[in-house]
């Protein structure tokens, strides 16, 4: 099968696996490179990821601790990473891509302040670059159920040929979108606001002010995101509303790390995407001087700032003062 016909993948993860299996499904090959060689062995010999046991990996998935054996092979790459090693696994890619690659993001978080586009840009000579939100759950992805995501990129060849090797109904039907800046930002953010709805359960605040959280939160968002070029309706499409969903879910790690804020701040390492998203986003607002006082009460709960109870307070007190 030629290049353009595989498709490649970054990272066997949950993530990576479920899609790996859903393109194969389709009858295409894809190149899945980890740079756990007890991953590969694994995978070659039982046709599973240890990350996603649960998913079948047909014979078309060929797995690969060989990173030029990933660039030969598939000329469409998507970098299927936590937000933490993106940096690392953009610089390695960058090795051994050239401009004749297209390179797809599935992080759906910031990378430090950075999207993550922006971070392929730097570290590798890709030039037709694009980002892939949606609240599309391994597990479903792995059982075949129902689950969409949205492709996003300034070129229409990068939506095109994402169209054409992802899409695979039902288990996933791909949607397009021109706005790279506010299908990033708004994946990052819903993340961090599935936390505050966590705490917010956490704190029994009732589904009154937890609706009026979600609701102003979304706007904030919103407005953050199009302050730094971003449109509004991707906030309230796929990568934004539809995320958020999934993950202010009960057995969601965001959700549930929202909760247990209640019992005291935690350790950076353990933050997962949506913490390090609501930080980042504070920063980047007061860089474009936008008010968020959602995602500033909700990260200086994360670093410890104040507690949950006088985010809460102070929440209540915006709410009763703005018009």
């Amino acid at each position: 099968m030629s290049r353009a016909e595989t498709l490649g993948i970054v990272g066997a993860g949950s993530f990576g696996s479920a899609l790996a299996a859903v393109v194969a499904r389709t009858g295409r090959r894809v190149v899945l490179w980890s740079r756990d060689p007890q991953v590969v062995s694994a995978i070659e010999s039982t046709r599973r990821s240890p990350r996603l046991p649960e998913a079948e990996l047909p014979a078309s998935v060929i797995a690969t601790t060989d990173p030029r054996r990933l660039a030969s092979e598939a000329r469409t790459i998507v970098l299927a990473v936590a937000s933490t090693d993106a940096r690392t696994r953009a610089r390695e890619i960058g090795q051994v891509v050239d401009g004749a690659h297209i390179l797809i993001h599935a992080v759906g978080a910031l990378s430090e302040d950075q999207r993550v586009t922006e971070i392929l840009a730097e570290a590798t000579p890709a030039l037709r670059l694009g980002a892939l939100a949606g609240p599309a759950i391994p597990a479903d992805l792995a059982s075949g159920q129902f689950s969409s995501m949205v492709i996003a990129s300034r070129f229409d060849e990068v939506i095109t040929e994402a169209r054409r090797l992802l899409n695979a109904p039902p288990a996933l039907r791909v949607y397009t979108s021109h706005d790279v800046i506010g299908v990033e930002l708004a994946a990052a953010f819903s993340g961090a606001l599935a936390i505050a709805v966590g705490l917010a359960d956490a704190l029994s605040v009732g589904p009154g002010p937890r609706a009026v959280l979600v609701t102003r939160g979304l706007a904030e968002a919103s407005r953050l995101g199009c302050a730094a070029g971003g449109e509004t309706r991707s906030f309230h499409g796929l990568a934004g509303l539809g995320n958020l969903m999934v993950r202010a879910a009960e057995n969601h790690r965001e959700y549930a790390f929202g909760k247990s804020l209640l019992g005291g701040r935690k350790p950076e390492r353990d933050w997962p995407e949506g913490a390090r998203a609501a930080v980042a986003a504070v920063r980047l607002a007061a860089k474009l001087g936008v008010r968020t006082p959602v995602l500033s009460g909700l990260a200086a709960v994360i670093t410890g700032a104040i507690t949950p109870k006088e985010a809460a307070r102070l929440a209540a007190d915006t709410v009763a003062t703005e018009e």
